[in-house]
């Protein structure tokens, strides 16, 4: 536990009053459906980039994936920021621009479901709920991993029991969350995403000079383990095998289908803004994925007590506890605040507008005002929270593997469907319903089985079969409209 000390917790108690003032100043702002979930699609290319790469990290990037470099080396630990690096440039480059002139022109879609019930003229509603029960499923996974993230902060720095700070970080996210909506989201992981981004660099840096410099430091790890500082090594005195490398890369297939981090796509007020949008969130992510791994290997080296089990995610805490004067201490360890909380409300945000817009609004009240359906948004954020309240109950929860389980889940069910409705004109409304259908369970079924093939990421099994059911459906399928397939195409010289 660290030490309890008054300019620490004085940081903490002005970092959440800023993020639930953000909420208040956006609560006088937000009237209709359009403002609450997408922000009435105004957000300028810094806010999109930076909110959007906060919201995809999470407090993984300074809980789990530090951990993973600790506990294990760089071997597994880089493959995956490789693999997150390329998914995240794939994903700006050949994603956002299209998506975010598609979901304006398929009649100004305000969530995933809404852009495939329109971009397929599904008039049955399936699509909508079939993605929206998706969005529920993975998302209390993915939330509760948040949450549990932020408990092991309050408890490693104040020594608050663990069900305790679960309470406290679910409080003060559901409150901002519930009111301002989509701008308050936003502009909370904007400033949040700054703050991550100064402290997963300065940690590793401050850790390396403190131990005498680069040099000194890597030769004091090649005296522990060489195999350290062996990318294809597994730390446990094998290397990794291809399987292992191939799942680790496979990280970055999830990019295409996490609705948290596509939904900025759809918000920014031009597609043009998305180029400057691009270059700062590449910056911004390949920095970041290099100095969390580093974060773990000094730590192996700095740290003279060594944190065993799920304690290695604490080593990112222990280490800034361990370098820096209280107050600059209080700052950094509030980045992880940051972390988890930029991931939860976003995510907290797109199951909320899912509930409201593609349930609700769809199923049971068709005529539903704006106020309504935004204050039935506003419910769901309770709900849902009180339920991955109970999912993280549990304090060896571990970070990591939460995020990759929900990480897989949205990039198998939803990547399939947005690349190839963005760029495949023969594909169908059933084939995208096959698509999320088959991707979906693959991981929900693949994550209990164990040994041999299975040990593979549930992602990448997932990703294929629900490639193959697009495509096979869709060609067994009638050709789509040919409206669709013309409003599709004016899109390309379109200045939304």
């Amino acid at each position: 536990m660290i030490t309890h000390n008054f300019s620490i917790i004085i940081t903490f108690i002005l970092y959440l009053g800023l993020m639930l003032t953000i909420g208040f100043i956006f609560y006088q702002k937000t009237e209709k459906l359009s403002d609450y979930i997408l922000g009435g699609r105004q957000l300028n290319y810094w806010v999109t980039s930076l909110s959007a790469q906060a919201s995809d990290m999470s407090g993984w990037l300074l809980l789990g994936l530090p951990g993973l470099a600790y506990a294990t080396g760089v071997g597994e630990a880089f493959w995956v920021a490789f693999g997150l690096a390329f998914g995240t440039y794939l994903n700006w480059r050949f994603i956002a621009k299209r998506l975010r002139k598609y979901t304006h022109l398929a009649g100004n879609s305000l969530t995933l479901p809404d852009y495939f019930e329109n971009r397929f003229k599904d008039h049955s509603k399936v699509l909508r709920v079939v993605s929206a029960i998706f969005i529920l499923i993975f998302f209390l996974i993915y939330t509760a991993a948040q949450f549990a993230a932020g408990a092991k902060l309050f408890n490693t720095v104040f020594g608050v029991p663990y069900l305790a700070g679960l309470a406290i970080g679910a409080f003060v996210i559901i409150s901002y969350t519930f009111l301002g909506g989509f701008m308050a989201v936003c502009w909370t992981d904007f400033f949040q995403g700054l703050l991550m981004f100064f402290a997963i660099i300065t940690v590793p840096i401050a850790g390396m000079m403190s131990l005498g410099g680069i040099d000194v430091t890597f030769n004091k790890l090649s005296s522990i383990d060489p195999l350290l500082l062996d990318i294809f090594a597994a730390g446990n005195g094998k290397m990794l095998t291809t399987m292992a490398i191939i799942s680790s890369v496979a990280w970055g297939l999830g990019y295409f289908g996490q609705p948290h981090i596509l939904v900025r796509f759809m918000a920014i007020r031009s597609s043009n803004e998305i180029k400057q949008a691009r270059t700062i969130a590449i910056i911004w992510v390949t920095l970041s994925l290099a100095a969390a791994v580093l974060v773990g290997v000094v730590g192996r080296v700095y740290l003279t007590q060594p944190l065993e089990g799920a304690a290695s995610e604490t080593v990112f805490m222990v280490m800034v506890n361990q370098i820096f004067p209280s107050v600059i201490a209080g700052m950094l360890l509030a980045a992880i605040l940051a972390a988890t909380m930029s991931t939860a409300d976003s995510q907290l945000l797109v199951t909320s507008s899912a509930i409201s817009g593609d349930f609700y609004k769809a199923l049971f009240r068709k005529n539903a005002s704006d106020k309504e359906l935004v204050w039935v948004g506003r419910l769901t954020v309770v709900g849902v929270s009180i339920i991955a309240y109970l999912l993280a109950i549990n304090p060896n929860s571990s970070v990591f593997k939460l995020v990759a389980y929900a990480w897989a889940g949205f990039g198998a069910a939803f990547g399939p469907t947005i690349i190839l409705s963005l760029f495949w004109k023969r594909m169908t409304r059933f084939g995208a319903l096959a698509g999320m259908v088959g991707g979906g369970l693959t991981v929900l079924i693949w994550k209990q089985l164990q040994g041999g093939l299975f040990d593979l990421y549930e992602i990448v099994p997932g990703f294929i079969i629900s490639v193959l059911a697009i495509i096979i459906v869709s060609l067994m399928d009638k050709e789509p409209a040919k409206e669709i397939i013309d409003e599709f195409e004016a899109v390309n010289v379109s200045e939304i």
